[in-house]
């Protein structure tokens, strides 16, 4: 069996036993099997070549969450709760913490670790309370001068009855209307999955970046494959046809940079991913703070407002159809 095809699990089972063994002076024969798993576990370290690939990686188990982030970036932190409404969401977290000796408001999505986390946080999924929490603590930072940070990891706002009762869709789109009129600097992160009004609803900022393997889109791919190919197992193909992607958004000029990412995901090294977070935080809030409120606010919109906003080359399919659309209203 050649090196390439002897199984990880094997090797490592050998390679115990030998250790364990205190009567055979194996040290020759450790040392070679050690030297035969780097190669293996390189080569299952597949990296991402489509955006499904991103997807799952996105989707993985172990990469760090809000929460990570923030014990790995703060000096110090402090958890708030409740939306002073209806009570308080474990899928939206935020608090205020300090960085340098700045103190920042955090916002963030946050999802379990294990099926027990994940069903006390609903996957990362926010009701109505979380995101009226997030705008609390967004209108309470404003207040005190405290620029926000945000993290996003969300397949999405929770799309359940009860959400809907308690008006999902009103906090979603108050949120999106206080949010880019905060007089405070915004930045928002998306550290995994970035979905639909569920992003959106902490996503609107004066700078959005991506994590290198992060996907950012209206709809996930399953749902996109269910609707228009009427076939949910080809989310693959949908996700390759999307352009979610961290490098795809940036050519659209929807995000500002990417954050690098280790071999293999954020998980393998989240130190290291946090550090960057942490410099481009620090970098760009020496920037931002000292902006007026009212150049924020002017910017910010100016920003949002030129999402999706097409100005084709002359000559182009799109001056061709405008040309064209003026004469089909004279020939009716």
């Amino acid at each position: 069996m050649s090196e390439k095809q002897e199984d990880i699990s094997e090797l490592l089972g050998r390679l115990e036993k030998l250790a364990k063994d205190e009567q055979l002076d194996l040290e020759r024969e450790i040392t070679d099997l050690k030297a035969r798993l780097v190669p293996v576990q390189k080569n299952r370290e597949v990296q991402p070549s489509s955006a499904w690939d991103r997807v799952c990686l996105a989707r993985h188990v172990d990469r760090p969450g809000t929460l990570e982030y923030i014990s790995m970036i703060c000096d110090d932190f402090m958890q708030l709760h409740g939306d002073r409404c209806y009570g308080d969401d474990p899928a939206l977290i935020g608090g205020i913490g300090s960085i340098n000796g700045r103190a920042i408001t955090f916002i963030g999505n946050q999802k379990g670790s294990n099926l027990k986390e994940n069903i006390r946080r609903n996957h990362g999924m926010g009701h109505p309370e979380g995101y009226r929490k997030a705008l609390r603590l967004a209108k309470q930072a404003e207040k005190f001068s405290r620029p926000i940070v945000t993290f996003i990891d969300t397949s999405g706002a929770y799309p359940g009855l009860e959400a809907e009762q308690r008006g999902i869709g009103e906090a979603i789109a108050r949120n999106l209307k206080e949010f880019s009129v905060l007089k405070v600097p915004v930045i928002c992160f998306i550290i995994g999955e970035g979905g639909s009004g569920g992003a959106l609803g902490i996503g609107v900022g004066d700078k959005l970046y991506m994590l290198e393997n992060a996907v950012y889109s209206v709809i996930s791919p399953e749902g996109f494959a269910s609707i228009l190919l009427r076939d949910s197992s080809k989310a693959e193909q949908a996700a390759n046809t999307m352009k979610i992607t961290a490098t795809d958004l940036k050519e659209f000029g929807i995000i500002h940079d990417i954050v690098s990412e280790p071999s293999g995901g954020a998980h393998k090294d989240p130190q290291f991913v946090a550090s960057q977070i942490k410099d481009i935080i620090s970098r760009d809030f020496d920037i931002l703070c000292t902006k007026q409120p009212s150049r924020l606010v002017r910017y910010r919109i100016k920003k949002i407002r030129g999402i999706g906003h097409f100005n084709g080359p002359a000559g182009s399919w799109w001056d061709q159809l405008l040309n064209i659309y003026p004469l089909t209203r004279a020939l009716r």
